[in-house]
């Protein structure tokens, strides 16, 4: 399939996702995780891995091959707090892990990366069974983490050098 034939099946994902929870009043099972993987791919210049091991869902040619986890979260109402990510594969052979955040119309706003070292040092520390288990909330990977997109600004330069030669 080519890009453009991609990007037209994404962008229609994206209004039947946001209708469907409009109208039903719950979210389309799994619909954001595909626009998530695409979205950050597209936006961060990385490669899909074509049959996802380990919890690697791309690569970054531009930075040695860097596995990265690639998460996501949409936020429907940001005035909730406790909004939790989906569970960090920590026993799998990653590099980094993206999350990238959506909002209600399934349209990506920010996209954070956190380094492996840094993650696996929260959980080792924390007193939480969930953060242990590699379950944290966005809060928490915004802090560990660190902007890489945004909707305004595209890629950050300082942390997402991936754009020289």
């Amino acid at each position: 399939m080519s890009v453009y034939a991609a990007d037209k099946l994404i962008g229609q994902a994206r209004l039947l996702a946001a209708e469907y929870r409009r109208t039903m009043g719950k979210p389309l099972p799994g619909i954001s995780n595909e626009i998530a993987l695409h979205d950050a791919i597209r936006l961060l210049n990385l490669v899909q891995v074509v049959q996802p091991v380990g919890g690697i869902d791309a690569t970054d040619p531009l930075r040695d091959h860097k596995k990265i986890q690639i998460k996501s979260r949409t936020i429907f109402d940001e005035s909730k707090s406790g909004q939790r990510i989906g569970q960090i594969k920590v026993e799998q052979e990653w590099d980094s892990v993206v999350l990238v955040l959506m909002d209600e119309d399934y349209e990506p706003y920010e996209i954070y990366e956190a380094e492996r070292e840094d993650l696996l040092e929260f959980m080792g520390k924390s007193s939480s069974s969930r953060a242990k288990r590699g379950a944290l909330s966005v809060a928490r990977f915004k802090v560990i983490g660190r902007l890489a997109w945004t909707r305004e600004e595209g890629l950050e330069p300082e942390v997402w050098d991936n754009q020289s030669g």
